[in-house]
This record gives structure tokens, C-alpha cells and sequence, in this order.
């Protein structure tokens, strides 16, 4: 699950990114990648986007999805053979009613920025790096893509071993595939992409 991360964090992306901002012309490369612990209830919701996504049949062919667990590693060397933007999916802690959803733009800064206790933190152990410092290898590696999205559901349970979404981000599944199908839609067309979130059922 995504958290705020030594010097790293995320804002809502705005309605008004500059399309030339995007930098995606010609056939880009985009990367979905679901993060989470699928034997820890709704930490697994990113995986279970990237499932329904794959079973929609409606991704674009420039549209590559991965499941990264929990190890931020893969996710590094992923973006290493080269995308035009990531989407990252996972359950987010934002204190909203369980199920909602968002779309957030992750501040990543540059790891030559923050503290030597915190660079000491970020190479202990490369191979568990959570999303968000995963982010700041990627940016310090030169592999991070100028566009970068988190698609986040507030989860009910996470802390408890079970393998089933609660009800509410079930729900929330279907809506996050759209919700990324929409924002792929965006990229592709050179277009902004818009502020959504979806409320909870």
C-alpha cells in the first residue's frame, strides 16, 4: 500500500496539465503496474485492477501491464527498458470512505535532495523498496517517465491475512479499470488528463 515516504508524496493531478507537458507523440510506451500484497485483503487491489484490465480485452497495444507485489525492484527495472508513462494502481490511505478513488500525481524528488539518513534508507535493501522510493531509484537511474499517475482505492482491511477484497473495493474495481482505460484514452490523444475520483458505493 502507498504511503507518504521519506521526502516523497503524491497530489490530486490537476485538471490543467499543459499538453506539451505530457510529451507523449508518436506511438509512446505506457506501463500500468498493480503494487500490492494479495494475501493482505485490499493491499491486493492493484493486482486486481491489472487482472480485469487484461481480462477487458480494451487495452491499447502500446499499454504494457505488470504486477510488482510489494518489492519496488521490479518496478525499477521494468521502467529501465524504457516507457513514456507509468500508471501505478494500488491501495492508497488517504482517510476517505473505503472504495473511494483517486487520481494522484506523485512528487518524486531528486534523492540528491533529501538526507543522508534518508539516502541511507533508500539502498539498505534495493530489493524491498516500496513504490515510492522504487519512484526515486527510477528518477536517480534516469528511468523514470516524465508522466507518472497513481490510480489509489481507500482500503477497508489491509492488515488482516486474507486473500478477498471487502465489498467495497470490490466495487471499486470496475470503476478503476475504467477510470485507467479513460486516462490511457488521454495520454494516447496528447490530451490532459482530467481530475476523477469515485465515490464509494
Amino acid at each position: 500500500m502507498s504511503g507518504v515516504q521519506p521526502a516523497v508524496g503524491a497530489r490530486r493531478a490537476r485538471s490543467a496539465v499543459p499538453v506539451a507537458r505530457l510529451r507523449l507523440r508518436g506511438s509512446p510506451r505506457i506501463l500500468v503496474a498493480g503494487v500490492g500484497n494479495v494475501l493482505r485483503g485490499d493491499d491486493g487491489f492493484g493486482p486486481a485492477v491489472i487482472r480485469a484490465l487484461e481480462d477487458s480485452g480494451r487495452l491499447p497495444r502500446s499499454v504494457r501491464t505488470i504486477e510488482v507485489g510489494i518489492g519496488g525492484i521490479g518496478l525499477v527495472q521494468e521502467l529501465m527498458d524504457g516507457y513514456d508513462a507509468l500508471v501505478l494502481v494500488d491501495a492508497v490511505d488517504r482517510g476517505g470512505s473505503p472504495g473511494s478513488l483517486y487520481l494522484l500525481e506523485p512528487q518524486v524528488p531528486d534523492p540528491l535532495s533529501i538526507s543522508p539518513h534518508e539516502r541511507r534508507e533508500l539502498v539498505a535493501d534495493i530489493h524491498q523498496a516500496v513504490p515510492g522510493l522504487a519512484l526515486m531509484i527510477a528518477r536517480a537511474v534516469g528511468a523514470l517517465p516524465a508522466v507518472a499517475r497513481i490510480v489509489g482505492c481507500q482500503p477497508a482491511v489491509t492488515d488482516e491475512l486474507s486473500v478477498e477484497l471487502s465489498p467495497p473495493v470490490q466495487q471499486a474495481v470496475p470503476q478503476a479499470v475504467e477510470m485507467i482505460l479513460a486516462l490511457l484514452a488521454d495520454l494516447l490523444q496528447g490530451r490532459p488528463d482530467q481530475r476523477r475520483r469515485a465515490r464509494s458505493r
